[in-house]
């Protein structure tokens, strides 16, 4: 395989939503470059891309795949990512590494959601877009209406590359307004006709054919002013234009492809050869030091890993970008993000499952090694004398979780350590141990995502795995002030247990007063504040114990031990074993014994003392709510606020956000346990959703009642 240069070499991402046909386009891609002699198809579960076995299971793509094509003298490295909205981690990677978005649109429904997703991200990193309207061939294709929702949503910047004759079945002829040609295909698809556009169809190609031209000058001056003084452009100097068009984003080019057909798909690689940019064309990354790293041949040798997998018949795979310098198999490099070694004893260029060894990749490339010791997702590999450091791949929030625990308990380990290998080949699986909930959390963003991890275990790993319901974490509070007192004595021969604890609480706010007088009943309480500890808790809020002891009824050597007995109630509060939060204790009163007195008696003075005044000052419980933000069709809007308002989801706001309608509420976490789904039944897959912690609110009466009771038996199972 030949040796390419940086400025031989272009990085793209294949994307889209879930059914546009990317891994068809895919396998096109490569049958055009003559990578492939024959076209896979998704049915037959022989495509280049999903060839993992959990893909063939479902039949669809769970893992982005990196195939390399030499065409036109250039390669291209393209990533292919999954559709579907619960695997928008690979694409958030892949966009990481490459140059340039490839976004196919399904021309049978327009823009969907999961496109304007795609295009968010694209934005959110400043990558160029390029549209390919896919199936123009299928029954319900409408390349005008999608068109029209191109510039609808996305803009005057959509610029049409090539129309179709006619869409649906008879699918066969298109008009290329780049090369004002028309190409045409048999039945077959592959190589197309080339022909003069036809009279009845050069009126509307010479208008597009000027308006292409005008956005291509639009990016370059000396463009600019040859167009103003000759009104035309070469093929060259469009294709210069074009490429500054892309780079500064103030273009994106729209393709007509059959993928299923092979129609358009080798006019549309032409283009990703000739026109799209280059690697060293587009703004150098930065790294950890903020500092442009330009992706030079001769500079100091450095890796970003940005994808680890475990591959049958191969083992653990690192699939890694050349930032910088030269590699060559054999170098010895250093994991400067774990501080270990490694030698790349083989490098290899990928095409899905096929890995081909080569001796050398520049900067800018795309390979992959195999079995390092100790590489993870998001290392950085550097060679002797070079410090550079990567981290540019922010993931999003997860969106869904489950409790998650092996059918057999003895098999704990080995769970937790096939999770965290899990996460490491994809870190939007995060996993938590919760010691509030006594559970495994398993987070993703949504139930395919955690079905795939579940099927991977079972079938790969041969662990029988079981998802329960998590647990809310709830949490307790107060909301007045209450008294109580409680002796612990003990007697059992021998010196025993003696402490006495008069405390009072209250509820605890940010900036409130000293504590002066309160009155219970008849009586007063007047305090005097000797000193008082504010202690931050781990879950949200804190936990004010002011010493108030006069006359030293209590000796100063237990107030510590006191406070350690209310922090146990507030780490399993009375009402319900949740955190307790925002209470204020004053100890102002107590009796010790000169013989019996211990630490542990004070311990658990302090503790019943509280939890009877916990009972006594109204006590609520709080519950995790959510800002929830859908993003709907017009037509789903309605189903959609009415199953949040069913959840106890609030309604703040409504909008609308190119195209489609955006309902903010916000949420109790309880509720939204199997939202991913429901939300996907109810649009037709046609929704998505960011949730994020809003903060903690009251739950209401009834919930608190069914709290309670399911705690009390709880208890009372257990006892």
């Amino acid at each position: 395989m030949k040796v390419y240069q940086t400025n031989e070499i272009k990085n793209i991402a294949l994307l889209g939503s879930k059914g546009s046909g990317k891994t068809t386009l895919a396998e096109a891609m490569l049958y055009e470059c003559g990578v492939i002699k024959r076209r896979g198809t998704i049915e037959a579960g022989n495509t280049v891309s999903d060839y993992f076995p959990v893909e063939k299971e479902y039949g669809y793509s769970v893992f982005s795949t990196i195939f390399h094509a030499e065409f036109l003298g250039k390669k291209l490295n393209v990533i292919d990512c999954p559709g579907a909205d619960d695997f928008v981690g690979n694409a958030i990677t892949a966009l990481g590494v490459t140059d340039t978005g490839v976004i196919v649109v399904d021309s049978q429904y327009g823009v969907e959601v999961g496109t304007q997703n795609i295009f968010r991200t694209c934005a959110s990193v400043k990558k160029p877009v390029i549209f390919a309207l896919n199936q123009l061939d299928g029954e319900k294709a409408d390349y005008e209406n999608s068109l029209e929702q191109l510039r609808e949503i996305f803009g005057p910047k959509i610029t049409p590359i090539q129309y179709p004759l006619s869409c649906g079945p008879g699918f066969n002829a298109m008009i290329d307004v780049l090369l004002m040609k028309k190409y045409s295909w048999g039945p077959d698809g592959g190589v197309p006709t080339i022909e003069e556009i036809p009279a009845e169809e050069m009126e509307r190609a010479k208008e597009l054919h000027q308006q292409l031209v005008e956005a291509a000058a639009e990016n370059d001056e000396t463009l600019m002013d040859k167009f103003f003084e000759e009104g035309h452009l070469t093929e060259d100097e469009m294709r210069m234009g074009i490429r500054k068009g892309l780079i500064d984003r103030s273009i994106y080019p729209v393709f007509c492809v059959s993928a299923l057909k092979d129609m358009g798909v080798r006019r549309m690689m032409e283009f990703l050869g000739n026109v799209v940019p280059f690697v060293d064309d587009m703004p150098a990354p930065l790294n950890t030091a903020g500092e442009p790293v330009p992706p030079c041949s001769d500079g100091p040798l450095s890796l970003f890993v940005f994808k680890t997998t475990i591959e049958p018949h191969i083992g653990e795979v690192s699939y890694f970008k050349v930032m910088s310098g030269t590699l060559t198999a054999g170098a010895d490099l250093d994991n400067v993000s774990r501080g270990s070694k490694e030698r790349l004893a083989q490098i290899f260029c990928v095409c899905g499952q096929i890995k081909t060894p080569v001796d050398t990749l520049h900067a800018g490339d795309i390979g992959a090694a195999v079995k390092l010791k100790d590489v993870r997702t998001g290392n950085t590999l550097d060679a002797k004398g070079c410090d550079y450091a990567f981290d540019f791949i922010k993931y999003p929030a997860p969106k869904y979780q489950r409790a998650i625990r092996p059918v057999t308990e003895s098999d704990a380990e080995k769970l937790a350590a096939i999770l965290t290998r899990m996460h490491e080949e994809d870190p939007t699986w995060v996993i938590k141990q919760s010691k509030e909930l006594k559970q495994t959390l398993l987070k993703g963003q949504g139930e395919f995502h955690l079905r795939t991890l579940k099927w991977r275990v079972e079938n790969n790993d041969k662990l029988p795995i079981v998802f329960d319901e998590p647990k809310i974490p709830y949490r307790e509070t107060i909301t007045k002030a209450a008294r109580a007192d409680y002796r612990h004595k003990k007697q059992s021969g021998g010196s025993g247990q003696f402490g006495e604890v008069h405390l009072i609480i209250e509820p605890y706010t940010e900036g409130m007063p000293e504590p002066t007088t309160y009155r219970f009943g008849n009586q007063e309480y007047v305090m005097k504040v000797r000193n008082t500890q504010e202690i931050p808790l781990d879950w949200g809020g804190k936990l004010v114990v002011c010493d108030c002891i006069v006359g030293g009824a209590i000796d100063t050597r237990f107030i510590p031990a006191i406070v350690k007995g209310l922090m146990d109630r507030m780490e399993q509060g009375p009402l319900t074993g949740s955190y307790a939060r925002d209470v204020r204790v004053c100890i102002y009163d107590g009796k010790m014994h000169p013989v019996d007195s211990n630490e542990i008696s004070f311990r658990l003075a302090g503790r019943n003392a509280f939890s009877e005044a916990f009972r006594n000052s109204n006590p609520k419980i709080l519950e995790p709510v959510y800002d929830v933000d859908v993003m709907v069709p017009a037509d789903s809007m309605g189903d959609v606020m009415s199953d949040l308002q069913g959840r106890r989801g609030i309604i703040m706001g409504m909008s609308s956000e190119n195209g489609f309608e955006k309902i903010s509420a916000k949420v109790p976490l309880k509720e939204m346990s199997s939202y991913s789904t429901a939300l996907s039944s109810i649009t037709g897959g046609r929704s998505s959703f960011t949730m994020n912690f809003a903060g903690y609110e009251l739950v209401p009466g009834d919930v608190q009642d069914r709290l309670l009771k399911e705690y009390a038996e709880k208890a009372g199972a257990d006892e």
